[in-house]
């Protein structure tokens, strides 16, 4: 393996980390600021309905079947071989079957809304049963249409220029701040105003780096045409990243549902800020483990085992100094909170330590996902994916129904889940390490 490919691998890593903090960072402090302008906007019931709308809405994504990830995997393998007509045809392909996918379920979306009794869902009458299905409509529509163009998240990945990929929510959070304090001194309370300026904001941003990246190589520029010889593979990789993506859906965004249908719209908003408060440490891990996923597709396909151990030995001591931040956080975070959002806005202890110990979990099993992601070995992933998503539920409701606890419980049983995961990643990764000797 040459030095100098590996080097330059690392290199451009570095690069991609550096470019992330100053996206991330902007891009965080422009979301931290929107919170309190749209609870301010909305009143607390009805964020709580927006934060659990969002949720629901995000489930359309995960029926892309997995391409999107598959498309990443693909088009990095081709160009790790120096194939760019091979990522060609496969970008062609990828756009062109999620284009049809995107059509076919915003038709079947938008028809079924008008038979959902979206105030049984949302548990609130707070909002008319209409306003709260044009709601949906709406988001139904700029999510879908984002759905297709926001496949260049996945080339960009490909392409080793992860921190492209936080540029776009920078330009999403800021164009969304912007609309949101417009909103707040020209119109009056509207959740269907919030929809369209969210929906707006996420397909600028896509269209903006979507033009930046076909500019620097338009020989990848989609031709939109059937190609059964690249859909098959694209699917092929895609159908297991999707039952993971399903069960991910089940694990991280029910939550949401579960506390609005349990406890009320209002415990949403608590579990909302909490979780952005912690999403600090997530976002900064992200900064570091995000470049690595097709980083790690090129150094297996070259066969650069040593760069591979070098990395994952680095995330590990890494993981170490963010556990330490997480516990000062742990112990910081209502005088936080009470600065942020206001000094009348209380949550529970029990909420803030479940979420501290649900976000190192997730970093942890992130440091070795990326690995098996990367190299497409992901059936251990899917079999404790699947496993965990049967128990998420049942567990949430046995410690909130039957033991009492609070909406913490539901965290807690996202913990519980994340740990089948949690022991089998690490285990599977040492032995692919101690294989490719």
């Amino acid at each position: 393996m040459s030095d100098v490919v590996s080097n330059e691998r690392t290199r451009n890593y570095l690069r991609q980390i550096k470019g992330s903090v100053i996206y991330k960072a902007v891009s965080m402090a422009a979301s931290f600021c929107a919170i309190p302008l749209m609870i301010d906007y909305l009143g607390q019931e009805q964020f709580g309905v927006w934060s659990t709308l969002l949720t629901v809405m995000s489930w359309i994504v995960f029926f892309d079947l997995g391409i999107g990830n598959g498309l990443r995997n693909k088009v990095a393998e081709a160009l790790a071989k120096n194939d760019r007509v091979e990522a060609a045809h496969y970008i062609s392909s990828g756009y062109s079957l999620i284009g049809a996918i995107a059509l076919i379920l915003w038709a079947v979306v938008t028809c079924a809304s008008f038979f959902i009794p979206w105030q049984i869902v949302f548990n609130s009458q707070a909002i008319p049963e209409e306003t709260l299905r044009i709601t949906v409509q709406i988001s139904v529509f700029f999510i879908l249409l984002n759905f297709w163009i926001g496949l260049i998240s996945s080339l960009l990945g490909a392409v080793q220029k992860s921190s492209l990929i936080a540029l776009g929510p920078l330009i999403a959070n800021i164009l969304t701040l912007t609309f949101i304090f417009v909103l707040t001194k020209l119109t009056d309370t509207s959740i269907s105003n919030l929809a369209i300026v969210y929906g707006v904001s996420m397909i600028v941003a896509n269209l903006i780096l979507s033009v930046r990246f076909y500019q620097h190589n338009p020989e990848l520029l989609p031709k939109f045409f059937w190609d059964k010889h690249h859909i098959h593979p694209l699917l092929s990789v895609g159908m297991q990243f999707f039952i993971i993506q399903l069960a991910v859906l089940v694990i991280f965004t029910t939550d949401k549902l579960l506390i609005a249908q349990i406890f009320g719209p209002r415990y949403v908003t608590e579990y909302e800020v909490v979780f952005k408060l912690f999403s600090i440490i997530s976002f900064a891990h992200t900064l570091i483990s995000a470049p690595l996923w097709s980083a790690y597709t090129d150094a297996y396909h070259r066969s650069d085992i040593i760069w591979i151990r070098r990395m994952l030995r680095k995330q590990l001591m890494f993981l170490v100094g963010i556990a330490m931040v997480v516990v000062i956080l742990v112990l910081i975070a209502k005088s936080v909170i009470s600065f942020w959002i206001s000094f009348e806005f209380d949550v529970s202890l029990q909420l803030v330590g479940a979420m501290g110990l649900f976000v190192f979990i997730s970093m942890w099993n992130n440091i070795f996902a990326m690995f098996v992601n990367g190299i497409g070995n992901i059936s251990v992933q899917l079999y404790t994916a699947i496993t965990a998503m049967l128990v998420n539920i049942p567990l949430a409701l046995f410690f909130t129904n039957q033991l009492g606890f609070g909406s913490y419980g539901v965290v807690l049983a996202t913990c519980i889940s994340l740990l089948f995961a949690g022991i089998a990643l690490p285990i599977q990764v040492l032995y692919i390490i101690r294989n490719q000797n």
